[in-house]
């Protein structure tokens, strides 16, 4: 914060973080972000004065978000399509093998 002419000013960002639940929008909370200013004229340049929320979003969601990797895999499974595609890539790899010399 800068005392200018003894009002207080501050650079202050906010961030907009969304929380999805299966690729449907469920809530959003405002989230109030202090960085420095040299940083904040970085993202702007580089990301886009619109787009700073997804990307700090897009960061962050890997290290606090835990994805339940057994219903993940339920539902890779239910798709049958992608199982069908996926049994006969790897029963084409497996006569491969065989054939190899060692």
């Amino acid at each position: 914060m800068e005392n200018i002419s003894g009002l207080l000013t501050s650079n202050v960002t906010r961030v907009i973080i969304r929380v999805e639940l299966r690729g449907v929008l469920v809530m959003q909370k405002k989230l109030t972000v202090t960085i420095d200013e040299e940083v904040y004229d970085g993202l702007r340049a580089v990301i886009g004065p619109r787009k700073i929320s997804r990307f700090i979003e897009d960061l962050v969601r890997p290290h606090v978000v835990k994805k339940d990797l057994y219903t993940a895999y339920k539902e890779m499974a239910a798709d049958r399509i992608r199982e069908s595609e996926a049994l006969e890539w790897t029963e084409g790899t497996i006569g491969d093998l065989g054939d190899e010399e060692r």
